[in-house]
Order: C-alpha cells, then sequence, then structure tokens
C-alpha cells in the first residue's frame, strides 16, 4: 500500500476587517500628521478626510466610518454639533474629539454631546491608537480609563458633581449641548450683535431670542451674553474669525 505523504494544507483564519476611520479637521497639516500616523496601523484603514462641519456630515453618512477623529475648531458647523448631529441621528459611528482648548468642562461637553473618547491635540500617537480600538468596539476612554457605556453615566455625574458652577441657578441644564439655533445665536453674540439685530437676521422675535438667551446661559453656566461670547470662543466652539 502506497502511503499519503501529502498534508492537507491549512486554511489560514480570515483576518478581520480594518477599522474604518475618518479624519475631520481644519488645518491640512494637521490631518496630514494624523494620516500618517494612522496608515502605519495595519488594521486602520482611513475612508475620508473632511476640513468643515458640514462636510463632515456629509461624508461621515456616506462613507460609514465606524471612528471618527473630529477637531471641535471647524467652519461651518463645530466638532460638537456635527458629534450631536451624528449620534443623535443613530448613526453607528464612534467620535473621538480633539481640541486644542482643553479643559475638564470642554471633555463634559464633548461627551455630552455624544463623544466616545476625549483628547487635546499634543495626545501620544499610541494613545490615540489605543483609543481608537476602543472606541471602535463601543467603549470610551476618559482620562486613561476604558469604560463601557453604563460606567459613562456613572462618569458624568460625578463629574458634574465636582464642577463647580458659576452664578446661574440652572445648573441641572449645564453642559447639555446647545441647539443649531442657539449656536447661531451664539455667533450672532460673538459678533456684538443686539437682541433686535440677531431677531432680524434669524427672522425670528426678539422674545424668541431672548428665550434661547436664557437657555444658553444656563447651559454654559454662566451670568451673562459677554461671558458666553467668551466662553465659546475660547474652547473653539466659534472660530475668532467668524466672530469678526
Amino acid at each position: 500500500m502506497k502511503t499519503s505523504t501529502a498534508r492537507k494544507k491549512k486554511i489560514a483564519p480570515p483576518k478581520p476587517p480594518k477599522i474604518r476611520v475618518m479624519i475631520v479637521d481644519d488645518h491640512p497639516l494637521f490631518r496630514a500628521g494624523l494620516h500618517r500616523v494612522l496608515e502605519l496601523e495595519k488594521d486602520l484603514e482611513i475612508v475620508g478626510e473632511a476640513a468643515n462641519g458640514q462636510d463632515a456630515l456629509t461624508q461621515a453618512r456616506a462613507l460609514k466610518p465606524q471612528v471618527i477623529l473630529m477637531d471641535v475648531n471647524l467652519p461651518n458647523l463645530n466638532g460638537l454639533q456635527v458629534t450631536r448631529e451624528l449620534t443623535a441621528s443613530r448613526q453607528d459611528v464612534a467620535v473621538i474629539v480633539l481640541t486644542a482648548y482643553h479643559d475638564d468642562e470642554q471633555m463634559l461637553h464633548a461627551i455630552r454631546a455624544g463623544g466616545s473618547a476625549y483628547f487635546p491635540k499634543d495626545v501620544d500617537p499610541q494613545e490615540l491608537i489605543r483609543a481608537i480600538h476602543e472606541a471602535s468596539k463601543g467603549n470610551y476612554v476618559l482620562n486613561d480609563a476604558v469604560l463601557a457605556k453604563p460606567q459613562v453615566a456613572t462618569w458624568l455625574l460625578n463629574q458634574f458633581e465636582q464642577m463647580p458652577m458659576s452664578g446661574t441657578d440652572g445648573s441641572e441644564f449645564a453642559f447639555q449641548p446647545l441647539s443649531t439655533r442657539e449656536m447661531e445665536i451664539l455667533t450672532c453674540i460673538t459678533r456684538g450683535k443686539s437682541n433686535k439685530e440677531i431677531a432680524q437676521q434669524l427672522g425670528i422675535s426678539r422674545q424668541t431670542v431672548k428665550n434661547h438667551m436664557t437657555s444658553i446661559l444656563r447651559k454654559l453656566a454662566v451670568n451673562d451674553r459677554t461671558q458666553a461670547a467668551v466662553y465659546a470662543l475660547k474652547r473653539g466652539w466659534i472660530r475668532l474669525q467668524d466672530a469678526r
């Protein structure tokens, strides 16, 4: 009898699909830097880039990335507005917010808007790559901790309780995302427009402007429109060139 020396070839297990990543930033040099870092990772695929908020929304809906690296300081719509739009419309995407305006309050706004992670722009590349992997699995990365979704609610509550609130009696509204209309009004305020001028520009009543203004002050936990304008500019929600 002849003995078969042929060996069955081992079938390699299929490779897991790459994580689809999109980069959103209005600075070409920063986008290029992120691109170079991410393209070295064999399990990441860069599927798109955008330089403004509206383009980011359009591309995200068309390209369906799993993870978006989102700058805050963007033309048209800021990064928090885009994040809120995507997560509110149940887009299956995790958003990692990147900002040059880093503070604890900005982090709270980012997570309340629907972000899965938050980093200053000088984040270590390997830390960012780790966050991309965690976010793609539905986890949250906050202050070096990896949290599941139920843990984030507890984290937010603890952070909110520890955060000193200034001036307003509506602290229960603080850190809620501003609506699109509220952001329009806040942009007008940074340009020094009066309630009457804002009403005329947006085609709404002065009373409606006042109502939105009250909501803005509560959400930002500030005392007046000047503080609200400074708050938004300091955190990059409104670009300085758009406030002129």
